[in-house]
Formats: C-alpha cells, sequence, structure tokens
C-alpha cells in the first residue's frame, strides 16, 4: 500500500506565501515524477508543476517565476513554494506521485487534496 500525506494549504492574502509538502509513504522501490496540480470547482483539475526524481522541474505558464517545486528523494517528499500568489490560485491542490513498485511494476497516486485560497 502507498499513502501520500500533503499538508500546507490554507488561507492568504493577495500576494502572500504558502508552501505545500507531500511524503509518500508505504512498500514501494523508488518515487519517479512528483508533481502538483489544481482544480477549481466545476473545471479540469490542470497541472502547477512537476519535477523528475533527477531534479529537473516543469512548471505551467500561469505559475512560472511565483511557484517553486523542490524534492528530497531521501524523505521521499515533494514541495511546492508558492509566492506572489493571486486570488486565480484559488484552488484545491493535489500531489501526483509516479511510484516503482516492485517486480517492475508502476503505478501513479494522488493526494487527497489541500485546499488554498487567496483573498484580493
Amino acid at each position: 500500500q502507498v499513502e501520500l500525506v500533503e499538508s500546507g494549504g490554507g488561507r492568504v492574502q493577495a500576494g502572500g506565501s504558502l508552501t505545500l509538502s507531500c511524503t509518500a509513504s508505504g512498500r514501494f522501490v523508488s518515487t519517479s515524477v512528483m508533481g502538483w496540480y489544481r482544480q477549481v470547482t466545476g473545471k479540469q483539475r490542470e497541472l502547477a508543476a512537476t519535477i523528475t526524481s533527477g531534479g529537473t522541474p516543469t512548471y505551467a505558464d500561469v505559475v512560472k517565476g511565483r511557484f517553486t517545486i523542490s524534492r528530497d528523494n531521501a524523505k521521499n517528499t515533494v514541495n511546492l513554494q508558492m509566492n506572489s500568489l493571486k486570488p486565480e490560485d484559488t484552488a484545491v491542490y493535489y500531489c501526483n506521485v509516479l511510484i516503482q513498485l516492485q517486480f517492475g511494476r508502476s503505478a501513479n497516486y494522488w493526494g487527497q487534496g489541500t485546499q488554498v485560497t487567496v483573498s484580493s
């Protein structure tokens, strides 16, 4: 069993900062790509940022320059530092991790989601 536990969501005023964290635990070999997605009610879930096991990040254009994704492979943790937050960043943020399991298998896992609310 693999579990992703997220933390760090909350409410902040526009221009403020928040940091999200997600830790993978359970029985697996390693973590591959880790990332954060976000979803507004009634809309599709969209990519915010991802990071490879080697540390190469990818960002959605709308967060580029404001968000920074990082990871700690030893702790199976991925973080999302969000600066200069805007009201349009308000969403439920989901951690996503591609997990390498035993016997060459892999599987995609999602966290439970954490609410980020940015007030104007």
